[in-house]
């Protein structure tokens, strides 16, 4: 019998394709023969792992990294500044999502899956399963798509007010529901599918069958509520052990073993409209919290001098650094969080867009973490005050060893591979 094939996708920063890349070596393990496709910029990376990489269109990833991308994200520029940058790039995103969509067919057309898992950023993966007649996963790395009562959508403000948890679901389904028109286009010109009438459709087309929704989140961090659907699931996070065979720069090695552990600082793939700015107040609140400090120069390319007590670095992996800082400082995107959570050591959050205030949020309830500072309200004597509170809280330091006890204790790749491959069977 020859061995099934599964196609997945992904797109977006680091953080949403690193899952997908340890869900493709789980997968691969089970015996499927896998391909993803994901932004070419990230093809290399992805193959260094023995996965094959489709290579989709790049252009959404270099819009955040323009001009008018970094005023968005920082949201420090002033509101007529924010409003005007949206606009241009809000002109741009129907080509860009275009382009998106047939590269999502293309992946297809030459792979011939028999099942698809998707990332909900390219929503043309359902769509593509149907016409293909295959059944379809969608894999999310927060709670944003299925509602629930028990909390809002990812990143939604929390109030206290009756069926507001569910409405701000509504609300994620309605920005799906704007890319309706080209969808239809997109399944009557390329795919030969009649229309989609609801906004739901865009994420859950029902030619497609029913779709699971699997969440790459560990229980331990967010429970699964008990009023979601039978195919809402939670398997774990979905972790790519990248340390087993890393050895670290000689420079790297010797500082963290220099001193006291130090603190880590590195807002990901968020860009800076001045880095040296942005640099200068990093370095300028480790030292009035009296640390030495690893900066992580990120897509903002921080402008850091090495010195006695900072080094900067490029892209490493944090499951190796990570456990051996002494606190860990980053925007709250999805994959760094889950990072954090499994090194055992606390974290202070600096949200700049999104969900990541909703990852500042539950930091909090968990006991892991600092005060946030949001990257509009980030000073040095607000970003050096949580240093401290991380680096000294007896309790913030005893409730991150016990969470990461019980996430190492998890296997999110071996769960949905499960799922998946129970599925195919039924």
């Amino acid at each position: 019998m020859a061995a099934k094939r599964g196609l997945l996708y992904t797109y977006g920063t680091r953080g949403d394709v690193e899952p997908f890349v340890a869900l493709a070596g789980g997968l691969r393990a089970a015996g499927v023969e896998v391909r993803l496709a994901t932004s070419g910029r990230f093809r290399d990376w992805v193959e260094s792992f023995g996965v094959s990489c489709f290579p989709v269109s790049d252009a959404s990833l270099a819009s955040i990294e323009s001009q008018d991308g970094k005023t968005m994200l920082e949201g420090g520029s002033g509101l007529f500044r924010r409003i005007t940058a949206g606009i241009r790039l809000a002109r741009k995103s129907g080509r860009i999502n275009e382009e998106l969509m047939r590269d999502t067919w293309r992946a297809a057309e030459t792979f011939a899956p028999d099942f698809i898992v998707f990332h909900p950023k390219l929503f043309a993966a359902p769509h593509v399963a149907e016409r293909l007649g295959v059944p379809a996963f969608l894999a999310v790395l927060q709670p944003m798509i299925v509602p629930t009562r028990a909390f809002p959508a990812m990143g939604m403000p929390r109030l206290h007010l009756p069926t507001y948890n569910r409405m701000t679901y509504a609300l994620v389904a309605i920005s799906y529901g704007a890319f309706r028109k080209a969808v239809n286009r997109f399944r009557k010109e390329t795919l030969g599918l009649p229309p989609i009438v609801k906004r739901r459709d865009v994420l859950f087309p029902p030619g497609a069958g029913s779709i699971p929704v699997l969440h790459a989140i560990s229980p331990a961090v967010i429970p699964r509520p008990p009023d979601w659907p039978d195919n809402a699931l939670i398997t774990g996070y979905w972790r790519l052990d990248k340390s087993s065979e890393y050895t670290p720069p000689a420079e790297l090695a010797a500082f963290v073993e220099g001193g006291p552990p130090p603190v880590f600082v590195g807002f990901g793939s968020m860009t800076s409209v001045d880095p040296k700015a942005l640099g200068q107040l990093i370095t300028g609140a480790l030292r009035k919290a009296g640390q030495r400090g690893v900066i992580a120069k990120g897509w903002a390319e921080l402008n850091i001098e090495d010195s006695v007590d900072m080094i900067a670095i490029g892209a490493i992996p944090y499951d190796w650094l990570f456990p051996r800082m002494a606190a860990v400082v980053h925007h709250g995107g999805a994959g760094t969080t889950a990072e954090g959570f499994r090194a055992g050591v606390p974290c202070v959050v600096c949200p700049f867009f999104g969900d990541q205030s909703g990852w500042a949020e539950i930091s909090r309830k968990l006991g892991v973490g600092a005060q946030p500072v949001p990257r509009k309200r980030l000073t040095q004597d607000r970003l050096a005050a949580s240093i401290r509170e991380a680096v000294s809280n007896a309790g913030h330091q005893e409730n991150a060893e016990q969470l990461a006890e019980q996430l190492r204790n998890e296997d999110g790749v071996r769960n949905a591979v499960k799922i998946i491959l129970s599925a195919m069977h039924a």
